[in-house]
């Protein structure tokens, strides 16, 4: 946290609905969590969770990855947009987009990634699926600092949840989701 406020400014970037991103949203401005959101991107310009946010009174963008030619250019292009709210931590919630090496390289230790499994299980997509089909017990949600390797930084916390035999993929990940 800078030492002139109280707060520590964030963006967070999303791809999707922004359940995660509402929440947080919704903490910051009860005062129960002491971040100030500065933007929520997108890289899908129809995402629900942009209008959420907009609703919210949060500053919005959306980049198309289909307007650059090539993946370092729309990574090159999401930096600069994220630096131009000058974060000091920069928050993965349902980004689901591989950032390139060098985009990593310029928010290395002050990036984190919500990821819906018990790192290091499940890294990638499809984590409920395969949660269910290897029959484990528990499953959850990580979070995480991101690295080069696909959700493979450190993890920060995680919060677990059981399995019950009636789960399928859709239940279980609404139960993570909470």
């Amino acid at each position: 946290m800078s030492a002139a406020s109280k707060t520590l400014p964030v963006v967070i970037l999303i791809s999707g609905t922004g359940s995660n991103m509402c929440r947080m949203a919704e903490l910051m401005q009860a005062g129960q969590l002491p971040i100030d959101i500065k933007a929520v991107i997108s890289d899908r310009a129809d995402a629900k969770g942009l209008s959420t946010a907009k609703s919210m009174g949060i500053a919005t963008t959306s980049l198309n990855p289909k307007a650059f030619a090539t993946r370092s250019e729309f990574d090159a292009a999401l930096a600069e947009k994220v630096l131009s709210y000058k974060p000091e931590l920069l928050i993965l919630a349902g980004f689901m987009r591989i950032l390139s090496p060098e985009f990593v390289a310029q928010f290395s230790d002050r990036m984190i990634n919500i990821h819906p499994s018990l790192l290091p299980k499940y890294p990638g997509l499809h984590t409920h699926q395969r949660a269910l089909d290897a029959g484990d017990q528990e499953h959850g949600a990580s979070v995480h600092f991101v690295t080069a390797e696909l959700d493979g930084g450190p993890v920060v916390i995680q919060a677990k949840v059981p399995l019950h035999s009636t789960d399928t993929a859709a239940t279980l990940a609404q139960r993570v989701l909470q």
